[in-house]
């Protein structure tokens, strides 16, 4: 090796184009940072026969070059280049950027320019700029290390097919892991009494959810998800539906088990394609449209707050599809099995509990957005709202003998709903946004007449304020005024309308203590709940921490 940099130290030309593309390559940049510098302004060594009017004219003295110093460590093979081969040029503002990474085509472009110039210097023979001997020099390089420089582009093509070999072999392209615990102390405070439960008997609680998940994709545009969870926290006991929390679990044990696990992958240019094994949410086929679905992680705390509640009848396994129709409009079709895995009488994948929904989205604008939804479903219930705006859940708990027992039958509901949500940035730190829902659900089945067929009307709607970056950028402040899901009109007999109304009051603040943990305090007001005026107002309090990484 120390003949091989005695021969070149002895050739100016060579050392010197070798520091020159050394000067270049030094440091990393980002692409942006590439595109900025290939597309505003012309490379650096770029001479000859480049376009003058993007470059600085040719550089006679290293001096003209305000970031080079005597001090750098190429700086005497850059004065070697400008002042004996005059083959270097600036940019226009008089700096050489030597520490930017270069592209191909700049470090051909320089080469080239170099080389012109040592042809142009040989052919009009000035002086002894570049000598016989140099020449000679660098013919005898290429005839003594021939057989060296012939076995590394071997070693090079055998390494370039080994990679060739294991890329088109290996199972996973990318795997990713990440994951998130969400710790979380709630109460409830205010009345006592709603529905005959003694809602202060309610202590304070704390639990957990934990979350592993494995992002895998295969081809760099698909994504294969799986999901492990373990969940212990529990909803309040309030004697109604409403005000129920987002992330609570429903059997209280941290059992970790397969909680989410799909497949998603385009479909040609616009379309794309998510097949659900387990768990699938309306979130996960198309867009809820509110800046507060943060699926219990983040954003509300409660599941009313979350999104519109007609979503909550789309959950199992199945398919979902969405087309762009350009940029500003979608439409998104997916159907959804809730006892897909089970193989007794009226369940299965498609003679059990469904949802099926249809949805169109409007994006005009990054800041507007406005969807249409139509989901018909079957055994499926709103999960939110009053005892009555879940009838299955309702009715398996009424005594239709009158022999003072639940006689706990499944009555199924086919159900067809409506909804319309829209979210419109008024500023960088205001969103105005909110929904409207309408439920028609009616029996199925009398039970062997113990039930009458009919219909139920359910009604919900809420409107939203959202404060992102409020006091620093990532968090999020929210206000949600609405109302949950309420019986309007009933022709089932003696299944009575919810009369009285209930109002729904959610404020919480998100805070982003580092890139990894998040803090959000949050408070939901029921006022006359379960659509009761008879029944104490709550306030439920929560304090959520979210540990991601």
């Amino acid at each position: 090796m120390q003949k091989i940099w005695k021969v070149l130290a002895a050739s100016p030309a060579v050392l010197g184009a070798v520091l020159m593309m050394n000067t270049t390559v030094v440091a990393e940049t980002t692409q942006s940072e590439q595109q900025e510098a290939s597309v505003i302004e012309t490379p650096v060594v770029l001479t000859g026969s480049i376009p003058q009017q993007t470059t600085m004219a040719q550089v006679t003295s290293v001096s003209q070059l305000s970031d080079v110093q005597p001090t750098d460590w190429a700086f005497q093979a850059l004065q070697s280049l400008v002042e004996r081969y005059g083959c270097i040029a600036g940019y226009p503002n008089g700096t050489y950027r030597g520490n930017r990474a270069m592209t191909r085509y700049e470090f051909a472009a320089g080469l080239n320019a170099c080389l012109d110039r040592v042809n142009e210097l040989i052919a009009t023979a000035t002086a002894d700029l570049v000598r016989k001997e140099d020449l000679n020099v660098i013919q005898r390089l290429q005839e003594e290390f021939s057989a060296e420089l012939a076995t590394l582009r071997g070693r090079l093509d055998a390494v370039e097919a080994k990679a060739a070999e294991l890329e088109a072999n290996q199972f996973s392209t990318t795997t990713k892991l990440q994951g998130e615990v969400v710790g979380v102390f709630s109460d409830v405070f205010g009345g006592k009494d709603v529905n005959g439960v003694n809602v202060k008997d309610n202590n304070t609680t704390f639990g957990a959810r934990a979350r592993v998940e494995f992002v895998t994709s295969f081809t760099g545009k698909d994504t294969l998800f799986t999901r492990i969870q373990a969940n212990n926290i529990l909803n309040p006991e309030l004697g109604t539906p409403e005000g129920s929390l987002f992330f609570a679990g429903d059997s209280g044990n941290m059992n970790a088990e397969i909680d989410a696990l799909w497949y998603k992958f385009p479909l040609g240019k616009n379309t794309e394609v998510i097949a659900i094994a387990n768990a699938g949410a309306a979130d996960d086929v198309t867009d809820t449209i509110n800046l507060f679905d943060g699926d219990g992680s983040f954003g509300a705390i409660s599941t009313f707050g979350t999104r519109n509640p007609i979503y909550y009848q789309m959950d199992g396994a199945g398919l979902g599809v969405t087309h762009n129709f350009g940029d500003s409009l979608a439409l998104s079709l997916a159907y959804l099995a809730g006892e897909s895995n089970n193989p007794g009488l009226k369940s299965g994948l498609f003679d059990g509990a469904y949802g099926a929904l249809a949805q169109l989205t409007f994006k005009p604008s990054e800041r507007f957005s406005i969807g249409l939804t139509y989901i018909n479903s079957y055994k499926q219930e709103l999960g939110t709202g009053s005892i009555r705006a879940n009838p299955i859940s309702a009715l398996s708990t009424v005594d239709f003998d009158g022999d003072g027992v639940e006689d706990n039958l499944d009555v199924p509901f086919a159900s067809n709903s409506y909804g319309i949500q829209a979210s419109l940035g008024l500023s960088e730190r205001f969103v105005l946004g909110g929904w409207f829902g309408y439920t028609t659900s009616r029996n199925v089945s009398t039970k062997g007449g113990l039930v009458e067929r009919g219909q139920l009307d359910i009604v919900n709607w809420a409107v939203t304020l959202g404060f992102p970056d409020l006091g620093k950028k990532g968090n999020l402040a929210g206000i949600i005024f609405g109302m949950e899901p309420k019986v309007t009109s009933s022709s089932i007999n003696g299944y009575a309308r919810d009369r009285d109304t209930s109002y729904h009051i959610e404020a919480f603040y998100q805070y982003k203590v580092s890139d990894n943990i998040t803090i959000t305090p949050g408070v939901v007001w029921l006022t006359a709940p379960d659509h009761n005026n008879n029944n104490d107002d709550v306030v439920i309090g929560a304090l959520r921490t979210t540990f991601s990484f």
